[in-house]
């Protein structure tokens, strides 16, 4: 069948993305779920591949967009756990090879699909699934995060970073986050942190250590090499951190090595790149404790922006400008 869909049509910057109609691929496999999307989630690593080109090379466009929220339009033979008419949402696609979520239809595998509880919006559910898999897979499986240990989060007011902190909090763990004005402050105050560093005024390694008595016993890093190197020196003996932009070299003193931290990646799109079927069925899973802590009132998911399908290279443009609170979502 045909659909519309924003497709990269070369490398480069957001004038690349273009709307246009392309064959979807349904009816496909026995298991597999037609969705009628609503909104997509639009995240950095969409602007990554967008920029670099995606990880599996197939017949079709690049579609990009990891995050879709809609209305299962049809679902193949083998399906059970879902059926037409069911709100759902999803992390599938937008690395090339299966189309991604920028587009008015979706082809989802059924075990990766979240049923959306009532009350919560499609723009709220088609911003959550990412970050949610990134946050919960870097603090409470890689880092181990335990109650009243101090972990530190960089960026708190982004995509991840705003997630991140709750479910630090939601944890009992004290939050420590990086941020750029006295505006983000309050607004990740707002959400359960205990400390706010605007790093463009403090050293936020003084800071952060000076807090917590001694250094973090967990750090999520979204910043890069060279904050991930400061945060080596703000860290407590055996300290964790998860960086999601790739293991940077220790700094000159050492500092990581002195203190036994240990270092992980984070890099939750593996299982779909890869194929990994049983992870990417516990990553639904994780949606779907999300959703429940949303539903609850416990987890609140911050859109900052919402753009039209066609306002695609718009979002891109803003989301790449930086100084965003939250999320930035498509509608259809």
């Amino acid at each position: 069948m045909k659909t519309r869909a924003i497709v990269a049509t070369a490398k480069g910057g957001p004038d690349v993305l273009q709307l246009t109609a392309i064959d979807l691929g349904w009816p496909a496999g026995p298991s597999d779920v037609l969705v009628r999307l609503h909104a997509a989630g639009v995240n950095p690593a969409d602007c990554f591949f967008r920029q670099l080109g995606g990880y599996i090379d197939g017949p079709g466009p690049l579609v990009p967009g990891h995050d879709g929220a809609g209305v299962v339009q049809a679902a193949g033979p083998k399906v059970t756990a879902v059926k037409p008419g069911d709100h759902v949402c999803f992390c599938n696609g937008g690395i090339g090879g299966t189309p991604g979520a920028y587009a008015a239809h979706a082809v989802v595998p059924a075990a990766q699909l979240a049923l959306i509880p009532d009350g919560i919006s499609f723009e709220t559910a088609a911003a959550l699934p990412l970050v949610a898999i990134t946050a919960w897979e870097s603090l409470y499986e890689r880092a181990g995060l335990k109650a009243d240990e101090h972990v530190l989060i960089h960026g708190g007011a982004g995509g991840t970073g705003h997630i991140a902190i709750q479910l630090a909090h939601l944890h009992g763990a004290r939050v420590a986050t990086t941020v750029s004005s006295a505006e983000k402050a309050e607004f990740v105050r707002g959400l359960g942190a205990d400390l706010a560093v605007d790093y463009r005024a403090n050293d936020f390694v003084d800071a952060v250590r000076d807090w917590s008595g001694g250094g973090a016993d967990v750090a999520l890093d979204n910043a890069g090499a060279e904050v991930l190197q400061k945060t080596y020196r703000c860290m407590a003996p055996y300290g964790r951190i998860v960086t999601l932009m790739g293991i940077a070299p220790d700094d000159a003193e050492l500092s990581a090595y002195n203190a036994n931290v240990a270092v992980f990646n984070e890099m939750m799109l593996t299982p779909m790149w890869r194929g990994l079927t049983n992870r990417l069925a516990m990553q639904a899973q994780i949606v779907r404790e999300c959703l429940a802590l949303v539903a609850a009132g416990e987890l609140k998911v911050h859109i900052a922006a919402r753009f039209p399908l066609a306002g695609a290279a718009a979002a891109h443009a803003l989301l790449e400008r930086g100084g965003m609170f939250g999320k930035i979502v498509l509608t259809m």
